[in-house]
């Protein structure tokens, strides 16, 4: 075994999603929108900003940053808070699935029942909030 010299501290690899989540944390304590540097700069470490831009990269994908172009370069923003992100994530699990319609009855009956309730209260909140204007429950959703 290659012995190292004895101030080098070994390699420890991130888990899944926390650059992620970094990258989303400095975003969110941004007085408005950034660089990619501004980024780098914040979360340090030595890393590099290919790898910042790798993670807004995806993070663009999913939809959970949004970037506007100014001057030669880009800047960046949060597209959702935590609650938006999760949401994300579970729209991208549901469209994936053939039978929505199982994979909801299935994600329902094993909500507890106080999750049921909100979940049934916030849909006829949106309904009532809908009432009369067609097509106002996709609104807000993006185009595909």
């Amino acid at each position: 075994m290659a012995q190292h010299g004895g101030d080098e501290q070994p390699r420890t690899r991130r888990g899944q999603g926390e650059l992620e989540a970094q990258v989303m944390s400095a975003l969110r304590q941004a007085p408005g929108p950034v660089t990619a540097g501004w980024v780098q700069e914040r979360l340090g470490a030595g890393l590099a900003y290919t790898t910042v831009m790798t993670i807004l990269t995806r993070l663009l994908a999913k939809e959970a940053v949004a970037r506007k172009r100014e001057g030669r370069s880009f800047v960046w923003t949060p597209a959702a808070d935590e609650a938006g992100l999760a949401a994300l994530r579970m729209r991208k699990v549901l469209d994936g699935e053939q039978n929505r319609e199982a994979v909801l009855a299935s994600f329902l009956t094993a909500l507890p029942a106080s999750d049921e309730q909100l979940l049934r209260d916030l849909l006829s909140s949106a309904e009532d909030g809908a009432a009369g204007l067609p097509g106002a429950a996709d609104d807000d959703r993006p185009e595909r």
